[in-house]
């Protein structure tokens, strides 16, 4: 074996017993948050509802939620479901949650909009503990740092692990599982196939990981090299007279700004009505169906557009961005994807874990 090969593989095995317990918890975290929505709704039965919420359904839910808090008097965000059940909102930065880096209330109503059937905040139910947990190890805006630069580490330990087992000879060998094999060759035959099946996806994961764990730095990479990110629209509303327009006129003012999109997410003006409506707008080609990245922003009083995102005429470094996300949860690619994702994820678990304890049989046969 050349000194080269033998360095590379010395790097994998401490990269490895370093921060494999990292990228173990990353792929299970993560495996879990590609059903995110799916297990959360199977776990509160409560917000199981039938029914499909119709415009105006949107109009009653503000008047709902303004209802029942009214201390929350500033701008919620609502989610336009494409099949049925409950109406998701969101009240961002409730005094309730004050000093947490991300917590906001949340909130479902029935279909109608006329009945709260939930509420909860980030972080207090089993799914957002996850997601922060994969996101940013439960400690802010430091973890989501360590996630990041961990990340570079964690490709260098897949790349490593490919260069080490990169055969010289027939690929035929070394592709085998030997199942007549010593133990601790049956756990570098298993620890290495799910290696080589995961690679793909698991290096793409990792990627994107970064990237979103440290979106300054990538920009600023993605800048240097294809060109600057798209810039973003100043909102200038200019104060209006009387109350704000209802919900479902400004859904329809921002699909006829935007023709073919549809409405995903609608963010509301203050109780006072003064400012705009902020929609996020959902196309075809977007490679994000949850959280799309067109935008139209309409003044709440006079019912005028201000803004007009329009993510298929984005640049380079702006579509690169808007892909990051979809392709980390797999949601780019449909079920199909997202069920590869959940492999891969498992996978790198059991990288872990099969290459510890090949680590542990060998050193307890060598102490032996």
């Amino acid at each position: 074996m050349g000194a080269t090969r033998r360095a590379v593989r010395r790097l994998h095995l401490w990269l490895g017993l370093g921060l494999g317990a990292l990228m173990a918890l990353a792929g299970v975290t993560g495996a879990l948050l590609v059903f995110y929505v799916e297990i959360d709704r199977a776990l509160h039965p409560e917000v199981a509802v039938s029914g499909k919420a119709d415009p105006a359904a949107f109009d009653r839910a503000l008047a709902t939620v303004r209802a029942r808090w009214p201390d929350k008097a500033g701008p919620w965000r609502f989610e336009v479901t494409e099949g049925e059940g409950a109406i998701p909102a969101r009240y961002y930065n409730p005094p309730e949650t004050r000093g947490r880096d991300f917590a906001p209330m949340m909130v479902w109503l029935s279909p109608d909009g006329r009945t709260v059937l939930r509420r909860d905040f980030w972080g207090d139910h089993a799914m957002t503990w996850i997601y922060d947990l994969h996101y940013e190890l439960q400690l802010g805006k430091a973890g989501k740092a360590v996630f990041g630069y961990a990340g570079l580490a964690l490709l260098a330990l897949l790349l490593s692990g490919l260069w080490a087992w990169w055969p010289r000879g027939g690929w035929g060998k070394a592709l085998r599982f030997k199942r007549r094999a010593a133990p601790v060759r049956r756990l570098y035959d298993l620890h290495k196939l799910t290696g080589l099946a995961s690679l793909p996806l698991l290096a793409m994961l990792t990627a994107t990981g970064v990237m979103l764990a440290l979106p300054q730095e990538s920009e600023a990479v993605l800048a240097a090299t294809i060109g600057p990110a798209d810039g973003v629209a100043q909102d200038l509303p200019e104060p209006g007279e009387g109350p704000a327009i209802p919900v479902t006129r400004a859904m329809a003012i921002a699909e006829r700004a935007l023709p073919g999109a549809r409405v995903a997410w609608v963010e509301t003006p203050p109780a006072d009505g003064a400012g705009t409506y902020r929609l996020r707008m959902r196309q075809d080609a977007d490679p994000s169906l949850r959280f799309p990245h067109s935008f139209v922003v309409v003044d709440a009083r006079a019912g005028r557009v201000l803004s007009i995102t329009d993510a298929a005429r984005a640049g380079a470094t702006t579509t690169v961005l808007n892909w990051l996300h979809p392709l980390h949860d797999g949601s780019a690619g449909g079920l199909a994807l997202r069920v590869l994702v959940l492999l891969a994820g498992l996978g790198g678990a059991a990288m872990f874990v099969t290459g510890l304890w090949r680590w542990c049989v060998r050193r307890g046969a060598r102490s032996g």
